[in-house]
């Protein structure tokens, strides 16, 4: 896909499908949004089952509550992201041993005591999804750059490919990350 308005009219259709409860509308969601929430989840939890009960409750929410999503407040990503974080602190709050101190157990509790962690992983992982949005070459190479920590000489000697073609491809990817994001921002 691309910065164009067609992702924005397919989220529209998403988005319908979701509120009025259709079931085709959930798997569609799923299948958009399931791997990026789940990665999430699986780092923050640290624990696969876990994630994959928190990944249930998250779709469940995403099912139950379609009619709330405000448009105007930011992009569906963002949604399921941020109902993918609560639910992670949620299940976190839980999983806090029974204390013997009070001020141990109050700030191992705290939403601040690991949501700026749980927030960059949310960043990551809506970034990973609007990669997945760009055609594969770009993806790919802003993969390597940004996720492997790659110079682009490095990326051409790897790939194999000329460093001309890398850097091309590495604008050209970014300038469609750039559309997405400030169409993301404008919504």
């Amino acid at each position: 896909m691309t910065a164009d308005a067609t992702p924005n009219l397919e989220e529209s259709r998403l988005i319908e499908g979701l509120r009025e409860r259709e079931p085709a509308a959930l798997r569609e969601a799923y299948d958009r949004f399931g791997r990026a929430t789940f990665g999430f989840l699986l780092k923050t939890l640290g624990d696969r089952g876990a994630a994959e009960d928190v990944q249930q409750q998250v779709f469940l929410e995403i099912w139950r509550r379609a009619d709330r999503f405000d448009p105007e407040r930011g992009r569906l990503l963002t949604w399921v992201m941020t109902i993918a974080r609560s639910r992670a602190i949620d299940h976190l709050r839980r999983r806090v041993p029974e204390p013997i101190d009070p001020e141990v157990a109050a700030r191992r509790v705290e939403p601040s005591s690991g949501a700026g962690e749980i927030d960059a992983l949310v960043e990551q992982w809506r970034m990973r999804a609007l990669l997945d949005r760009l055609p594969e070459a770009e993806a790919e190479l802003l993969g390597l750059r940004f996720y492997g920590g790659l110079s682009q000489s490095e990326i051409a000697e790897r790939e194999g490919i000329p460093l001309g073609t890398v850097k091309t491809r590495m604008v050209s990817g970014l300038r469609r990350l750039r559309g997405m994001i400030e169409g993301e921002s404008e919504r």
